[in-house]
């Protein structure tokens, strides 16, 4: 559904399981395929698990182009447009659809004007990805750079500070430092964390405090508290709700 509303791809076809109701939300999805002249087919639930791959279709599928990735300059005319200083996550080679996904959806969630990932051994924008984020990558900018320390280092130069998050209790608490900034967010891989160069190329490092016996949180866990932390230190900016506190 998100795809159709986005409009950020073209969508060659609309797929149906023969056996699916056109009502609820299929009638929604059937409707905005209508209204885009998408064409629309039925097929037997079966073929739909094999086109799948044993992903959870739901008995709806869309055949789509591949996911078109923005420019790092696309990201900050985006946080210009809007008036705000530049709100950026960036992903040190994660490679866990799932954990994508998530920090995509509260990315989207919070206002974030775009997403820096690397081509090379990293999770793309894929089918998995796009699912696990409730279709929220389809409303977001994500640039694809060759170099994730020369991109960070450009985006320095431009005013943009590099703020990596780590579960290191030596570091300093995330409330320690006002995120009311030019702001790029950087988390680290599932397991590995972040590699030298990217650490090294930070401005600071921060942590979640934590009082339990665990050593860390999940990476889309510790990213998704950081990025509600650095939009409340925004005052909330663009909530609706917002502007009646």
């Amino acid at each position: 559904m998100e795809t159709l509303r986005a409009k950020k791809r073209s969508v060659d076809q609309l797929i149906l399981a023969e056996s699916v109701e056109e009502r609820g939300l299929v009638a929604d999805i059937v409707k905005a395929a209508q209204e885009r002249g998408i064409k629309i087919q039925r097929l037997p639930r079966r073929i739909l698990d094999d086109m799948a791959s044993g992903g959870n279709h739901q008995s709806t599928m869309v055949r789509a182009q591949p996911y078109p990735y923005s420019d790092v300059e696309d990201i900050l005319a985006l946080a210009q447009k809007r008036g705000e200083k530049p709100f950026i996550l960036i992903l040190d080679l994660l490679k866990d659809p799932q954990n994508v996904g998530v920090l995509l959806r509260v990315a989207e969630s919070v206002g974030v004007h775009g997403v820096l990932i690397q081509e090379r051994r990293s999770v793309s924008i894929t089918p998995a990805v796009v699912n696990a984020s409730s279709g929220a990558v389809e409303y977001m900018h994500v640039a694809q750079v060759n170099n994730l320390v020369n991109a960070m280092k450009d985006l320095k130069s431009q005013d943009v500070w590099m703020v990596g998050l780590e579960a290191d209790p030596t570091v300093s608490p995330i409330d320690s430092t006002n995120l009311d900034i030019a702001l790029g967010l950087v988390l680290g891989s599932e397991g590995e964390g972040m590699r030298r160069l990217v650490r090294d190329t930070c401005d600071m490092m921060l942590a979640l405090p934590m009082r339990g016996h665990l050593a860390s949180l999940n990476v889309a866990t510790a990213g998704s508290i950081a990025l509600y932390s650095a939009w409340q230190a925004r005052k909330w900016q663009g909530w609706v709700g917002a502007k009646k506190a």
